[in-house]
């Protein structure tokens, strides 16, 4: 059986008196379970400072990356104002010059709605933020796929020009007119399909719209004649020349030398005949010059 009592032996350095310490058993173990539960409760509280330090330290870690994140998200906030209002000007500029080219406006056009207060007033959130750039990124591309229409409309437009006659094909005078005339060898009325210009021989001939040499020879009735196709259903032919500079084939820009004014063929004297046909139906040159 465990003793009752202990008794704790106390002799001071030097001295010859000893001190005897007697304790209970019950209060010994007492002590011992306060000792143990102080090193416990001392334990303890070092761990809550220790942490509480590095929650400190974490929290104030944190709160640095919040302000920075939260000034990033304004910066990011405002150039997305800037690019909502470069769209709002792409959008303006667009519709602009659809009128001016009179094309209809894109098929689903949302533009409409762009811009207004910006989404991030008041809250600051990812979630709206990325909305917000997914819509710009939309009205983008469609303002792109709208260039797209409008340059290849321009391109179209730009083309027709080129193709579509324009100008005199020779220094000269007019010495006949399109329509019906007295053919000055049959004494008929006849119908004369182009316009006649006078000129010394050897004048220049100039080509009067882009295109490509479809026939270059000599033809009954024209004499030496070229014939340049334009596309888009125009054709000219200057006929009765003295030389030709083309073949067949050949593409040639507007006032590309081509022949030189002659007098050959059924003719009464120098000059070329100069015919415009669209759809291979003769129109009158005079509209053109």
């Amino acid at each position: 059986m465990f003793k009752k009592r202990y008794t704790v032996l106390i002799i001071p350095d030097g001295a010859h008196h000893v001190r005897r310490l007697e304790l209970r058993r019950r209060l010994l173990q007492g002590g011992i379970l306060a000792a143990f539960l102080a090193v416990c409760a001392t334990g303890l509280l070092c761990f809550d400072y220790v942490r509480l330090h590095f929650d400190r330290s974490e929290l104030a870690q944190l709160q640095v990356e919040n302000r920075e994140q939260k000034l990033e998200i304004a910066n990011f906030s405002s150039e997305v104002d800037s690019l909502r209002a470069d769209v709002e000007l792409l959008v303006q500029n667009d519709a602009m010059v659809r009128a001016m080219a009179k094309l209809d406006p894109p098929v689903e056009d949302a533009l409409s709605g762009v811009g207004g207060p910006s989404p991030l007033e008041g809250r600051a959130e990812m979630s709206d933020l990325q909305r917000e750039i997914d819509t710009l990124r939309r009205q983008i591309e469609m303002r792109r796929f709208s260039q797209e229409e409008i340059q290849g409309f321009l391109n179209d437009e730009h083309s027709l020009l080129a193709a579509k006659p324009t100008g005199w094909p020779t220094q000269g005078w007019l010495t006949s007119l399109f329509g019906k005339r007295k053919d000055p060898f049959t004494g008929r009325r006849k119908m004369h399909e182009g316009l006649d210009i006078a000129g010394r021989v050897g004048t220049p001939i100039l080509a009067t719209a882009d295109g490509v040499i479809n026939r270059v020879g000599h033809f009954s009735g024209y004499g030496k004649l070229v014939v340049v196709d334009h596309g888009y259903g125009y054709q000219t032919y200057y006929g009765h020349n003295s030389k030709l500079y083309v073949k067949a084939g050949q593409r040639v820009k507007r006032g590309d030398k081509i022949a030189a004014l002659g007098n050959t063929g059924t003719s009464t004297g120098p000059h070329v005949h100069y015919e415009i046909r669209r759809n291979g139906v003769p129109i009158n040159p005079r509209k053109y010059l």
